[in-house]
């Protein structure tokens, strides 16, 4: 071969090399905010969203009450829920998700109980160190203090029907109550787990087509636990800026944070009111400059291909709960809100397991899962400590 062949082919070499793009963000080349600006200048109606209630500063409303929460009732509104968090504004809330303001007060003297056996413990918060009231992994510790407000709780089917509009099937719920007080300050604007909680460095090594999959393994929401007018500070959204492809990387950038202080939007809620929104959608807690607390019970619902923050152990949850799981059982059969109970308590996802303990039943590719063994335990009437010894012999036999 001639030199100059040798040259064509190294230039060839180095134009093919050029001609492939990185698969990561650079640090060093992230979007101006004018591409952010770009996004978020538009605006919905009710035209785009039909089953709205009301669009209110670029956020749907639904108002719950007008629908019934069966699968197939409330399936145009998934469709909806699920273009909003991937295509449109990032946001919605859906008004009356929970009407029993006795299980909410319920729920709220369960937390307060919780609350008040941590206070010895040093505990740090999202919001400033000692300045409200968190409860991490709300979700077992509810369970554990109060079983039965628990499952009325937990069994709402409206909840099963939000989380299976953006995740589908076999979602694993966590939960964290926050209380902030009067005087509590606002939080920086930020994008939320996964990939929210990594460095900016930590950030760059993931690849382009996984910041943007990471939206979709989460669902963060959050249940009024009490009135939230606007001056206590409920959550402050970006709409649309889920949709900013680099937007893990460039969301920790002083112009960007600058930009959502300037065109942030927020809605007062009424206690039982929900709100749900796209993980990657810029957001933060507002100020509380009321002169009441304001409570939320925070919602990360996490796909079955993803890992929650959390760990939620089912069986200490089971032991306490089972009984009331039995009497709505008795009440309503395999309704709804038994299978919905169900799901937020036990997993849904079988792997990883022991195949050779464990192998996948003769009609399926996966073995049983923590919620099959609870809809067979409901079905055939066993007791608290046949569903245990049940969870237990799974776990023993997935091991290694």
């Amino acid at each position: 071969m001639s030199p100059h062949a040798d040259v064509k082919l190294a230039n060839d070499y180095q134009k093919l090399q050029t001609a492939v793009p990185s698969r990561l963000y650079a640090i060093e080349d992230l979007p101006q905010v004018s591409s952010l600006a770009d996004i978020c200048n538009r605006t919905v109606s009710k035209k785009n969203y039909p089953l709205a209630s009301d669009v209110q500063k670029n956020i749907p409303i639904y108002n719950l009450a007008q629908y019934k929460s069966d699968r197939i009732a409330a399936d145009r509104l998934q469709d909806e829920w699920y273009e909003i968090l991937a295509n449109g504004p990032g946001v919605f809330v859906v008004q009356n998700m929970y009407t029993d303001k006795s299980l909410l007060d319920a729920t709220n003297d369960a937390f307060r109980q919780i609350i008040e056996r941590e206070k010895s413990n040093t505990r740090g918060d999202h919001f400033g160190h000692g300045k409200n009231e968190r409860i991490w992994n709300s979700f077992s510790k509810h369970g554990l203090q109060d079983p039965k407000s628990f499952v009325q709780y937990y069994s709402n089917p409206w909840l099963a029907r939000v989380c299976e509009a953006w995740l589908g099937q076999q979602y694993r719920i966590t939960a964290q109550t926050n209380i902030v007080k009067p005087g509590g300050v606002a939080q920086t604007s930020h994008r939320d787990y996964h990939l929210g909680f990594q460095t900016a460095e930590g950030c760059s090594r993931f690849p382009k087509g996984l910041q943007y999959a990471s939206q979709f393994l989460t669902l963060q929401g959050a249940v009024a636990q009490s009135d939230m007018a606007l001056e206590s500070g409920p959550t402050r959204f970006l709409p649309f800026s889920q949709r900013l492809d680099s937007g893990y990387m460039a969301y920790r950038q002083a112009e960007f944070d600058q930009y959502f202080d300037e065109h942030w939007v927020s809605l007062p809620l009424k206690k039982g009111d929900g709100v749900f929104f796209n993980p990657a959608l810029h957001h933060a807690a507002g100020n509380n400059t009321s002169d009441v607390d304001r409570s939320a019970n925070l919602l990360q619902i996490s796909s079955a291909f993803g890992k929650p923050m959390e760990q939620i152990d089912a069986i200490p949850l089971v032991r306490t709960c089972w009984p009331d799981i039995e009497s709505l059982y008795k009440t309503q059969g395999l309704s709804d809100s038994v299978e919905t109970v169900i799901a937020a308590i036990g997993e849904g996802y079988p792997f990883p397991t022991n195949l050779d303990k464990r192998p996948p039943a003769p009609s399926g590719m996966a073995p049983s899962n923590e919620q099959d063994v609870m809809r067979e335990a409901i079905k055939a009437g066993w007791d608290t400590d046949q569903v245990i010894a049940a969870l237990t012999q799974m776990r023993f036999d997935s091991q290694p």
